[in-house]
């Protein structure tokens, strides 16, 4: 029974109900919390597999006791601790931790490594505080960070006036101060880990960058106007030639839904229902409730 139920839910939670918030409008008009529920999904899901991984491989290490059995208990002095229950969950930590730690460090190499090169080439610019690199090419993102810097190329200077690169600078701003690389890599991590084919993982890791994006955007609006936001993301991304590619563990202003953001700041979208947030934050404990249920 608690194999079933464990079965059901992977499949609500990693098939059927990514394919039905892809491209929410509800989900975009709070973006992050659109991000947060897309995370919960993922850690709902990872959490379910590793007990239905632990039900499969020690069947009878425990009786489920329903929801009781959440509760802590005290045993009787003589009886021996169990530890049968720890090594699989610890396993799995480690194991996902690590990916998490690999990924982690590799991004930051690649942000170190472009920092210094853009440190010896680029000019800065203290009043808007950026980089202004030399390249025709229109172009403006950020390197997150503690050494974080936001760079913008001269044919974004060229091509942009006063208003919309403030704009663009604006939305780089707001990946800063919303670490929202960190974010990101929580669903680098989980594609890494289960697969795009999965789609919670390949539609999950699309939905959540586009969504950091719509954050940005939004942590924008509280400096400029909505106009000169999307004036700026629909040039730099029809700008020719093409913009340069930023590099590895970097945010850029016009690399990602630019034509979904811009129709969303057209509009102003409909806030999200309350049981968004109540998913995000009960979606990681449901499994455990499936796991815990009495046999009939």
């Amino acid at each position: 029974m608690t194999l079933l139920l464990l079965a059901l839910h992977l499949l609500l939670v990693g098939v059927l109900l990514p394919r039905r918030l892809a491209g929410s409008p509800r989900l975009r008009a709070r973006p992050g919390v659109g991000a947060a529920v897309w995370l919960a999904l993922m850690a709902s899901f990872g959490t379910g597999l590793l007990l239905a991984a632990h039900h499969l491989l020690a069947p009878l290490g425990h009786e489920p006791a329903g929801l009781v059995g959440l509760l802590p208990h005290v045993e009787p002095p003589t009886a021996a601790p169990h530890a049968h229950g720890w090594w699989l969950p610890a396993a799995a930590g480690g194991a996902v931790a690590a990916m998490a730690a690999v990924l982690a460090v590799r991004a930051a190499r690649a942000r170190r490594r472009h920092r210094a090169a853009l440190d010896l080439v680029a000019a800065r610019d203290p009043r808007r505080r950026l980089l202004v690199l030399d390249d025709p090419r229109p172009a403006v993102y950020c390197l997150p960070g503690r050494r974080s810097r936001v760079v913008v190329t001269r044919g974004a200077v060229e091509l942009l006036d006063e208003r919309r690169l403030a704009a663009a600078v604006a939305h780089e701003h707001g990946h800063l101060r919303g670490r929202h690389h960190l974010v990101l890599l929580a669903a680098d991590t989980f594609a890494l880990l289960l697969g795009r084919r999965l789609p919670l993982a390949g539609l999950g890791r699309t939905e959540v960058a586009l969504l950091l994006e719509m954050a940005a955007d939004d942590a924008a609006l509280a400096r400029v106007t909505r106009t000169d936001l999307a004036g700026a993301l629909y040039a730099l991304a029809t700008a020719a030639p093409a913009a340069p590619a930023a590099g590895p563990g970097t945010l850029a202003a016009a690399s990602t839904g630019v034509l979904a953001r811009v129709q969303r700041l057209a509009h102003t979208p409909a806030p999200p229902a309350r049981a968004y947030r109540l998913a995000a934050l009960a979606a990681p404990l449901l499994p455990y409730l499936l796991a815990c249920a009495p046999h009939p």
